[in-house]
């Protein structure tokens, strides 16, 4: 049940004009409150499906213990020292990426594994064989565990973690990839540097020569082809070719506009045609002020031919001008006309120039090109063996300086690995936090993605935000009404919800309507079954109540219903009178074949006649229309019941005759982009579409999904009274 103000709580919906616009409305936290209600039975169960599975076979896991073993480079204490002979301290992120792929390659975890005694293997392969009694022991590479080395950013530290699931083997593994990994930075920086002074000295000597060979040869070659800098060369062209291409085409352009002006000077005087329509002769030199001089003589020659005759000699005079005036305009015609020549010839002359100097800078372009592939590579020899000799030169000078100092290595351990006391997996708080999460997400995504894909119109939030339009009330779920009670609650008056949801809709009609009375008003659906034909009758009871003359009209020919509520035969009625003649004379109310029957105080009824399966060739002709305005002069209102819209056509037909419209929908039974659809079609007419009503809603909807929660309140007060 709701109320007119209800209605008016977003803004008015789109005009006739601009049947999409509609007042701008967010969804509320209730929305998605109510959302999540209604499906709450359906996401629970799956979310739990999914979390708690995922829950109990991470716990399943073997619990896994970790060690962790880290040790710093020291920095060096020597000014210099050979990067390439003997310096093993890390100076750059790369170095210390080299030392963690040492940590972690193949080779360095046989030696690990070469490094274990006969008990330290018996220590690995323990707990694999308490999962498997009887079985014999694996090798000592499957029950090495896992071994990671990763770098502490922003320092010289590195972490040794191993994983195994015994605590004191962790341990063990950490400790001994550490002390291997020392082995291996002594075994690599041991012995003498007079080995590798030699072949540095030998080495640079080569590479010299060989830089001065190559870098003659390129001097050479930019003599030969008279080049100081090929890339400065290649830029010069590349922007001069720029510029006389886009010289090329303003010239081209040019010429193209003077050819089109110079033949329509050719096939105007062919023509006879005035030679000033053409807007190049029309504005040039002196021609426009010619032009102006001329047409203000002229209009002084009218104006003095009004007061004096031709003899006159203000007429003489101004005759004289006038002629003057043309003389010259035809000598600037001729001089407009020789100009354009000169100039077409001067831009044919200017295009082939440019053409020429193209032509010249592209050939030395493509020459450029062509000496580029052997300069770019005589170029890249002379480098590549400037940058060798260079680097061999500054490692013998460091090898040199760095003869006859100590090696040291340059690593420490900073903490030992030590047994873990509890596993770090499987981590229960851990788990149960990404099974709530898991469960979470399933649960919010199956509650909102049945949201998304279910398109039924289910609350006001559907009606006046997504569709647009306004909501004139909400009529609840009146199955515990008599069928033949419900039709007819407004004209009995008794208080129940029932009567006060269809008086709400009578005021909220009353408010959105801007016509005066007598009108018509047509109430129609999306499909059978959502209370259309309940609506029409109680709304037009309630403005029978209210002291309106009401006339509800069965315009349902397929299916008419009706009579039956108001337990009349349909013997007369629109398709009866339409068999016998279809008459208008006299008055209407006593016409037998059209059987107008009182219901109650100021309402009256108009049934079908009868059944049709093709309704849409009579309501199609005139004679419906003039039928509809002589009972407007009757009645204050007729209220019109129509078939379902998004079944037939017949209401799109019957709403060309009608004033206003009225929309009912049923909770949770047609489709929300079908009602737009429809809709749309039906405010597209030239009538005005009142709004919706929302029906069949019951009382814990009607409290959820709109903030209509006086129902209840209503049944409990007004019930105990009744």
């Amino acid at each position: 049940m709701t109320s007119p103000s209800s209605a008016q709580t977003s803004a008015a919906p789109g005009t006739p004009d601009e049947p999409d616009a509609h007042a701008v409305e967010r969804r509320t936290l209730r929305d998605y409150y109510v959302i999540i209600r209604e499906r709450l039975w359906i996401a629970l169960p799956l979310a739990l499906l999914v979390a708690l599975p995922l829950g109990y076979f991470q716990m399943q896991e073997t619990p896994m213990y970790e060690s962790r073993a880290t040790m710093q480079f020291e920095r060096p204490e020597k000014i210099v020292m050979v990067d390439q002979v003997m310096d093993q301290t890390p100076r750059s992120d790369i170095d210390i990426n080299t030392y963690l792929q040492r940590l972690n390659s193949a080779s360095l975890r046989v030696k690990v594994i070469e490094s274990f005694t006969p008990d330290e293997i018996k220590r690995l392969q323990r707990p694999y064989l308490k999962d498997q009694p009887g079985a014999g022991p694996p090798p000592p590479a499957a029950t090495l565990g896992s071994v990671s080395a990763d770098s502490v950013r922003g320092s010289l530290i590195i972490a040794i973690t191993a994983r195994h699931p015994d605590p004191e083997a962790a341990a063990m593994v950490a400790n001994r990839f550490y002390k291997q990994f020392v082995n291996y930075l002594v075994e690599k920086g041991g012995g003498s540097n007079e080995d590798a002074i030699t072949f540095l000295q030998k080495r640079a000597t080569e590479l010299q020569k060989e830089y001065e060979q190559k870098e003659q040869r390129l001097q050479e070659y930019k003599k030969q082809h008279n080049l100081i800098s090929l890339d400065d060369s290649l830029n010069f062209i590349t922007d001069r070719l720029k510029s006389v291409n886009a010289a090329r085409t303003t010239a081209h352009l040019d010429r193209l506009n003077l050819e089109v002006y110079s033949k329509q000077v050719a096939e105007f005087g062919k023509a006879g045609r005035n030679l000033l329509e053409i807007s190049y002769v029309g504005n040039h030199g002196t021609i426009p002020r010619l032009k102006a001089d001329l047409a203000e003589a002229l209009q002084r020659q009218e104006l003095l031919s009004e007061r004096y005759l031709e003899r006159h000699p203000q007429m003489i005079e101004i005759a004289r001008t006038i002629t003057t005036i043309r003389d010259q305009l035809d000598k600037a015609i001729q001089l407009a006309v020789a100009d354009l020549a000169a100039n077409l010839e001067k831009a044919r002359d200017a295009e082939q120039s440019l053409d020429r100097e193209y032509l010249k800078q592209e050939q030395e372009q493509l020459r450029l090109d062509d000496l580029k592939v052997d300069f770019r590579s005589l170029e890249d020899q002379m480098l590549v063996a400037k940058n060798a000799y260079t680097q061999v030169l500054d490692s013998l000078n460091k090898t040199t300086t760095s003869k006859g100092l100590d090696y040291r290595i340059p690593v420490s351990l900073l903490d030992r690995a030590v047994p873990s006391s509890t596993p770090y997996t499987p981590n229960n708080a851990h788990i149960i936090r990404t099974c709530l999460l898991v469960g979470l997400a399933v649960f919010f995504c199956v509650a909102f993605g049945l949201s998304m894909v279910d398109d039924r119109i289910k609350s006001s939030w559907d009606v006046e935000s997504f569709i647009g339009v306004p909501l004139l009330g909400i009529i609840p779920n009146l199955s515990h009404v008599d069928d033949d009670d419900k039709h007819q609650l407004a004209i009995r008056s008794k208080a129940t919800p029932g009567v006060e949801a269809f008086l709400s809709v009578y005021s909220a009609v009353k408010v959105q309507s801007k016509l005066d009375y007598p009108k018509t008003m047509l109430v129609t659906s999306t499909i059978p079954g959502e209370g259309k034909t309940l609506v029409s009758c109680n709304l037009a009871g309630c403005f029978a109540r209210h002291g309106r003359t009401t006339l509800l009209v069965d315009c349902d020919m397929r299916r008419p219903m009706l009579h039956r509520h108001f337990k009349l035969p349909n013997d007369a009625g629109i398709l009866a009178w339409t068999e016998a003649g279809a008459s208008l004379e006299g008055d209407l109310l006593a016409n037998p074949e059209l059987g107008i029957t009182p219901i109650t105080e100021n309402l009256w009824l108009l049934r079908s006649g009868g059944r049709s399966k093709s309704p849409t060739e009579f309501l199609e002709q005139p004679i419906f229309g003039q039928l509809i305005d002589r009972l407007k002069k009757r009645f204050e209102l007729i209220v019109i019941d129509s078939p379902p819209v998004g079944a037939v056509s017949d209401s799109l037909l019957i709403a060309e005759r009608t004033d206003e419209v009225i929309y009912v929908c049923r909770f949770n039974r047609a489709a929300r982009k079908h009602i737009k659809q429809f809709v749309r079609a039906l405010r597209d007419g030239k009538n005005e579409f009142l709004g919706i009503v929302l029906n069949g809603l019951s009382p814990r909807r009607i409290e959820y999904y709109t903030n209509y929660r006086y129902y209840r309140s209503y049944k409990k007060y007004y019930g105990a009274q009744t």
